[in-house]
């Protein structure tokens, strides 16, 4: 069964740092562009950042491009999300997916991925 599992939502002071981890089943791993996105209490769900299957690129939304980072281990079927310099505005239940064996053109619509995770809360107090 192909699944998504994220960890490593907290509580953190303004300025500090988390790292999200996603945990994929292999072939959703191997065969997927994978991407987080986060959704705040009453907000549509947005786009984070993304690494696309096939030539590794990467994407990020403005508002977290030089703050965080997305990676995989191929080694252990997981993606994280290194994020440094947290301000109250991120936080969110941030929420790991798959867009699986299809090509993916950096959209950033949520309609793009397949598969999600259950999500992880990160609290950031002002």
């Amino acid at each position: 069964q192909e699944q998504l599992v994220d960890s490593g939502g907290g509580s953190v002071q303004a300025g500090g740092s988390l790292t999200l981890s996603c945990a994929a089943s292999e072939r959703l791993y191997t065969g997927s562009s994978m991407a987080w996105f986060r959704q705040g209490p009453g907000k549509e769900r947005e786009f984070v950042a993304g690494i696309r299957w096939g030539d590794g690129k990467i994407y990020y939304h403005d508002s977290v491009k030089n703050r965080f980072t997305i990676s995989r281990d191929d080694g252990n079927n997981r993606v994280y999300l290194r994020m440094n310099n947290l301000k109250p505005e991120d936080a969110a239940s941030y929420y790991c997916a798959a867009r699986f064996a299809r090509w993916w053109t950096g959209s950033y619509s949520a309609a793009e991925f397949d598969y999600w995770g259950q999500g992880t809360q990160v609290t950031v107090p002002s």
